[in-house]
C-alpha cells in the first residue's frame, strides 16, 4: 500500500520503519515545511505537505494536536477512499491549551470535527520506544477507534501486519478509553489485558491520573520506568 505520513517525530518515524520493513511505499512530510525534515532521520521519501496527500491509501497524522489546523488544506485534497489515522495525544503543558479539550471533549472527536472528516485513532496508546523496539513475540496491543468500521478494520489488520496485536476500541466517542490517564495508555498490555483495560477506564478519574502521572516524570526516567509508573498507577497489571 501507499502511505503518507505528516510528522517526523519518534512515533512517525517508528511507524515509517515498520511500514518500510513490511514493503509498503512511504513518503513523509512536515506540517510546517519540507526544510524541517533536513535533520530528521527519514528513510523513505521526503516530500512537501502538498505532495504527501497524492496517490496514497492511508495518511497518518503524527503531529501535536494543537497543530491540526496546519493540515486542514491537505486533508481537503485527499481522495474519498484515503483513510486518515491520528496518533496525537493532548498535553497542554507542552503545546498549549485547547479549551474544549480542557472541558472534557474527546480528543479524536475534536480532531475529526476540525478536519471535517472521519479519522481512525491509533498508534497513540504506546510509547515511541515500544513502537520502535517491540517484537511480535511481545504481543503488545494497540487500541483502535473509529466511527467507520471498515476503516478501523483496515488499520487493525495493518497493526497486526507490522508486529503488534490490535483491539477494537469502539467509536470515536469511546476513544477516551485509550487517552492519557487510562489503564490502556502506555502500559504495554497484550490483547486480553487491553480489552479489560478499556473496560476498566474511568473518564472522570483519567484527568486526575493523567496529571498525577505527569507530576512524577523526571528527566532520568527510562522507558521501562515510565511503563512501570503507568502500570503501578492503575494497579491491575
Amino acid at each position: 500500500m501507499n502511505f503518507g505520513i505528516i510528522g517526523a517525530g519518534p512515533i512517525a518515524l517508528g511507524i515509517e520503519r515498520r511500514l518500510l520493513n513490511a514493503n509498503h511505499n512511504v513518503k513523509v512530510a512536515d506540517a510546517r515545511s519540507i526544510e524541517k525534515l533536513n535533520n530528521k532521520n527519514v528513510q523513505s521519501h521526503k516530500v512537501s505537505l502538498q505532495e504527501v496527500a497524492k496517490d496514497i491509501d492511508i495518511l497518518i497524522l503524527s503531529i501535536p494536536i494543537q497543530s491540526i489546523n496546519l493540515v486542514k488544506d491537505t486533508i481537503k485534497q485527499l481522495e474519498n477512499h484515503v483513510v486518515v489515522v491520528d496518533t496525537s495525544n493532548y498535553y497542554p503543558m507542552m503545546y498549549g491549551n485547547i479549551e474544549v479539550l480542557d472541558q472534557g471533549e474527546v480528543e479524536s472527536v475534536w480532531v475529526s470535527n476540525q478536519l471535517n472528516r472521519n479519522i481512525v485513532k491509533a498508534f497513540n496508546n504506546q510509547l515511541a520506544y515500544t513502537l520502535q523496539s517491540a517484537t511480535q513475540s511481545d504481543r503488545i496491543a494497540y487500541s483502535v477507534a473509529s466511527d467507520d468500521q471498515f476503516q478501523k478494520q483496515r488499520i487493525m489488520e495493518l497493526i497486526e501486519e507490522i508486529g503488534f496485536e490490535a483491539v477494537d476500541g469502539g467509536t470515536l466517542d469511546e476513544s477516551w478509553r485509550q487517552q492519557p490517564g487510562t489503564p490502556a495508555y502506555c502500559t504495554e498490555l497484550n490483547k486480553e489485558q487491553m480489552v479489560q483495560a478499556l473496560k476498566d477506564a474511568d473518564k472522570e478519574k483519567s484527568y486526575v491520573l493523567k496529571n498525577e502521572i505527569m507530576s512524577k516524570f523526571t528527566p532520568s526516567m527510562t522507558h521501562d520506568d515510565i511503563v512501570q509508573l503507568n502500570r503501578k498507577t492503575f494497579g491491575n497489571f
